[in-house]
């Protein structure tokens, strides 16, 4: 019988807390009956959503902290607050101790990446941690990194993010080689800054056995799936995030809009309803959400903070593959054959978002 894979939740952080954490691994639950809860939070508040789900109840363990980190906290304050008492630091400690395999949190992202930068520490010669998230493509899924963990970064964190991206491509995708772009204002090679414009360089020299370097990426490649991973600094990862959701969000409302403008177009979309259903369930976000810290000595996954159930369950899925297919040991083997990605960058900036 397969090891189980322990799951360390955050319970109080996001918008809604328990009341989104609890059903959201209830769901997850269903889809993989061998998995087994840690539950870090107010334990009353815990409970009180745990009665309403009697076998994620069998299969959790619910321990209480009286420190809930809190949104608008900035990662600082966070750290020096909620340090060894929060929900969301215990979730990742367990993780260090070995108590859980992943930490799934839909916190604050500063203050997540700080702690789990803290307290795990980062992969040999990985200075700056990234958060990568699969992007739904028209040719499939595409990972991208990274969406906000850092600001800026020179040619060699471009590089090692490119090495990292490829690895979790690999595991996800079950790709031998995975194609790998960087994301810049032109596909040409005058376009963009020194440090891109440098990575790009350095990328070409590798002649890596593990992905294929396909050249620079424009904004509206990554929804074509212009390459299997998208590389870009957590400034701009993360604006190109934010813009995609908002679209989706605004296509969507245009839809609805039209739809129910006149009498025609309402029976319109009766006929078209099957299409529509797909349109929509293609562009759920809560189908993508979940976003790895890639880098660290441990794995943990990050939920949007406004969630629904559904959402947060695709989080905890993300975290259940992650372990199951080893993204760790895959990442160290990239690492270790791409000896020239581990370079020492600058010190990070806080998280974006």
């Amino acid at each position: 019988m397969p090891q189980k894979v322990r799951i360390a939740l955050d319970a109080m952080g996001g918008d809604f807390g328990p009341s989104v954490v609890v059903p959201g691994a209830a769901i997850a639950l269903g889809r993989h009956p061998d998995a087994e809860f840690l539950l870090f939070g107010d334990s009353a508040a815990i409970e009180k959503e745990l009665a309403a789900h009697p076998a994620l109840r069998k299969a959790a363990r619910v321990i209480h902290t009286d420190v809930a980190v809190a949104m608008h906290d900035k990662p600082s304050v966070a750290l020096r607050r909620g340090r060894y008492k929060s929900s969301m630091w215990q979730a990742i400690e367990a993780v260090k101790k070995g108590e859980a395999d992943v930490a799934v949190s839909a916190g604050n992202t500063g203050a997540l990446m700080a702690m789990a930068r803290f307290c795990l520490r980062t992969l040999p010669g990985i200075d700056r941690p990234a958060i990568a998230a699969t992007w739904p493509t028209m040719r499939g899924d595409s990972v991208v990194l990274d969406l906000g963990a850092t600001i800026g970064g020179d040619a060699h964190h471009l590089k090692a993010l490119a090495v990292m991206g490829a690895a979790m491509a690999s595991v996800l995708f079950d790709l031998e080689r995975p194609t790998v772009g960087l994301l810049n204002i032109g596909v040409e090679e005058i376009k963009g800054g020194e440090e891109i414009r440098e990575a790009a360089e350095l990328l070409r020299a590798m002649d890596s056995r593990r992905f294929e370097f396909i050249g620079f990426v424009e904004g509206d490649g990554i929804g074509k799936g212009a390459a299997d991973v998208i590389v870009s600094e957590g400034f701009s990862g993360n604006i190109a995030l934010k813009a995609a959701e908002g679209t989706a969000r605004q296509l969507s409302e245009y839809l609805r809009a039209a739809m129910s403008r006149t009498w025609r177009s309402k029976i319109g979309y009766l006929f078209a309803r099957d299409a529509f259903k797909a349109l929509k369930e293609k562009m759920d976000p809560n189908k993508s959400n979940g976003g790895v810290f890639l880098g660290l000595n441990g794995i943990v996954v990050k939920s949007h903070g406004g969630t629904s159930a559904d959402g947060f369950a695709y989080a905890v899925d993300v975290g259940y593959d992650m372990v199951r297919y080893d993204l760790l040991t895959k990442i160290n083997q990239t690492l270790n054959r791409e000896a020239g990605a581990l370079v020492s960058t600058p010190p990070a900036q806080e998280a974006v978002s």
